[in-house]
């Protein structure tokens, strides 16, 4: 299944410097999130591509009602719809710690943080040897901020997910190798898994 992530499109849009890149990225920088019109626009082309016609997983999208129901829409007219809405729980501090120790290889994409995944020569990618850096969205005040825009949506969206009896939450502050186990057995499963 293609893996498709709604923050990677908008950085391959700023990067290629499209319409949309002009538009949303001092709408990320300052931590915010992108009008759900374009989110939904872009994510909607995106999932229409060949290689996600056999399925896809969404990662940071939907983010509110609106925008799963505007997904909900255009996959029923296609015949389709979302099999299961995964949200994996993680404690506002380690979100922070998480993202905020993130960088990132400009050149070849690899993602290494500073505990968990550091790169064996301080930022230098191990892959390709360009110098490592840190999306502007990453900084911690930016990662707050982020994050409480975020959440005030996320409780609506679970319900949306639970009243259709999609929804299946795992526990994220757990190691990632627990966290994987966890996500794969719910992606598994028909039913909510706690």
């Amino acid at each position: 299944m293609a893996h498709i992530t709604s923050g990677g499109l908008f950085r391959e849009n700023i990067r290629r410097q499209t319409e949309l890149g002009r538009k949303v990225q001092p709408i990320l920088d300052r931590g915010l999130l992108v009008p759900d019109e374009l989110t939904v626009s872009m994510v909607l082309d995106r999932i229409a591509q060949p290689d996600a016609r056999q399925g896809f997983v969404l990662d940071g999208f939907p983010r509110n009602v609106d925008q799963a129901r505007a997904l909900d829409e255009a996959l029923a007219r296609e015949g389709k719809s979302i099999d299961k809405a995964i949200y994996i729980k993680v404690s506002t501090d380690e979100l922070v710690r998480r993202l905020a120790g993130r960088w990132n290889c400009p050149q070849c994409g690899a993602v290494y943080h500073e505990l968990s995944m550091p790169p064996k020569k301080s930022s230098v990618c191990d892959s390709c040897g360009s110098a490592l850096h840190q999306r502007e969205d990453d900084r911690p005040d930016v990662v707050r901020t982020r994050l409480e825009v975020n959440l005030k949506e996320t409780k609506s969206l679970l319900e949306y997910y639970g009243a259709d009896g999609k929804l299946a939450e795992v526990n994220g502050d757990m190691d990632v190798k627990q966290v994987k186990e966890k996500l794969l057995a719910a992606m598994s499963r028909p039913q909510k898994v706690s």
